[in-house]
């Protein structure tokens, strides 16, 4: 599973999770999770570029 197709995944199970009302602890630990994430996605997009 690429880097994008986990953020997906991750937020469809972040918004699931809001959704369900779930334990706020698991929408936290879900949401930081997904931020680390799309924060990967934009270094690697940027040293991309800058290898270009």
């Amino acid at each position: 599973m690429d880097l994008k197709e986990q953020i997906a995944h991750l937020r469809d199970e972040l918004n699931k999770s809001i959704n369900e009302e779930q334990n706020y602890e698991i929408i936290y630990e879900l949401s930081v999770e997904l931020d680390k994430l799309i924060t990967l996605f934009y270094l690697d997009k940027e040293n991309r570029l800058k290898d270009n």
